[in-house]
């Protein structure tokens, strides 16, 4: 395998779809709140932005869950060929400069999308501030998930952490970004991505529990158990797609939101979804549902930010 591919693999470039979810949710948020003319005219250098940072994080957090975990000895050769250090593709002082400059990087994208959002804009500066405190909070979470003796990852908080991040940070953000304003209905938005995210982290932590238990990271399934830990999936996907419904009904008579039948759709896939999980008795036939999870939650929020964006 040559070095670009082995990156390109450390990356998880199927991990990043849902990374932008947030992003698109917050964008379409903020177009269907309606924006003033220099909103609109800041809205493609933010969005742009703030995706970028955003995959930036989510590589940092797969480059650091990579490292953090052959370090501890939880991936080995025998068991995770698909790790990038643990099959020897490539070395544990590499990923650690890896770490730095993504870390770097998404820093500097990030302080970027700040100064488009807000610069020129009166009053703003404290809003500007806290984005950036919880900017910088962002990139040492990605980093502590797996690594360092306190990694939040290992005592089983990386539920709590993906459900923040993904959700009212990552939605609520884009949308203080573009319009320098909450609106509190995006909370049930921003509760349906958080939620979902954290299904595909459970997903994950449900296929691998097993060698998990046995390297001491107790992740929430691992304190669970299997069994009831498909019970939580369950709960999380019923409190996403609730909250999402709530959303368009508390909206709907703003018109605003069009294609209903299509989020119905991908409903009624989510809850096949639920089933095939709910029956499932081997973790390793998992692997496929992460995918169609995260690919159709992002679908989700692309449908919501076309509406607002190709239909404005």
């Amino acid at each position: 395998m040559s070095a670009l591919s082995s990156w390109v693999k450390a990356a998880r470039p199927r991990t990043l779809p849902l990374a932008v979810t947030c992003i698109l949710l917050g964008g379409a948020l903020a177009k269907g709140s309606g924006l003033n003319a220099s909103q609109d005219a800041r809205f493609v250098a933010v969005m742009l932005g703030a995706a970028f940072t955003v995959v930036l994080l989510q590589i940092l957090a797969n480059f650091a869950n990579d490292l953090g975990d052959f370090q501890k000895g939880t991936d080995t050769a025998a068991d995770r060929t698909d790790r990038a250090l643990a099959s020897g593709a490539l070395t544990e002082t590499a990923m650690k400069r890896a770490v730095k400059w993504t870390a770097t990087l998404a820093f500097l994208c990030g302080v970027s999308t700040l100064v488009a959002a807000f610069w020129g804009v009166p009053s703003t500066a404290m809003k500007a501030f806290s984005l950036a405190a919880l900017g910088a909070f962002s990139i040492v979470a990605a980093m502590r998930y797996t690594m360092g003796l306190k990694s939040y990852g290992y005592k089983g908080l990386g539920d709590v952490y993906v459900m923040l991040f993904f959700g009212p940070v990552g939605v609520l953000g884009v949308g203080l970004l573009l319009t320098h304003g909450v609106d509190m209905t995006w909370l049930w938005v921003a509760l349906f991505s958080g939620c979902m995210s954290v299904a595909v982290l459970n997903l994950n932590n449900l296929r691998d529990h097993t060698s998990d238990a046995l390297m001491g990271k107790r992740t929430l399934v691992v304190r669970l158990g299997f069994e009831r830990a498909k019970l939580y999936h369950l709960a999380v996907l019923g409190v996403g797609w609730s909250a999402l419904a709530l959303f368009f009904t508390t909206t709907q008579a703003d018109g605003l939101w069009k294609g209903t039948m299509w989020y119905a759709l991908l409903a009624l896939l989510h809850a096949r979804h639920a089933v095939d999980v709910w029956r499932c008795t081997d973790p390793s036939t998992l692997d496929p549902e992460l995918k169609r999870i995260a690919l159709s939650t992002f679908l989700v929020a692309l449908f919501m930010f076309m509406d607002q964006t190709l239909g404005a």
